[in-house]
């Protein structure tokens, strides 16, 4: 009798996790959003991620001078660097196919 309910309540589940191992490919499929992901990627490697990263080091530098610490320029560097390399790494993340 309990393997009966076992069988009943796992062949629902199951079916639904079968159904649900379609979502590894999200990364390859909704084509209507490749505008927007293609203007934004443009943006954030393009001139705009460019001076928005050179404004953080200048940002970072003014505030260190003031401060007489060598930290703040080093945020400013660590966040040029992941205006660069991050939407590199988002783009191998979600376009992996497992």
């Amino acid at each position: 009798m309990t393997l009966i309910r076992r069988t009943s309540t796992a062949v629902p589940i199951a079916l639904v996790l079968t159904l649900a191992a379609g979502s590894a490919l999200a990364g390859t499929t909704g084509t209507e959003f490749q505008t927007m992901y293609t203007t934004l990627l443009n943006w954030a490697t393009g001139f705009l991620g460019k001076s928005i990263a050179i404004a953080a080091f200048i940002l970072g530098a003014g505030i260190g001078i003031a401060r007489s610490s060598p930290i703040p320029a080093l945020a400013g560097v660590v966040f040029a660097l992941f205006m660069v390399y991050v939407p590199t790494i988002i783009d191998s993340i979600m376009t992996a196919v497992i």
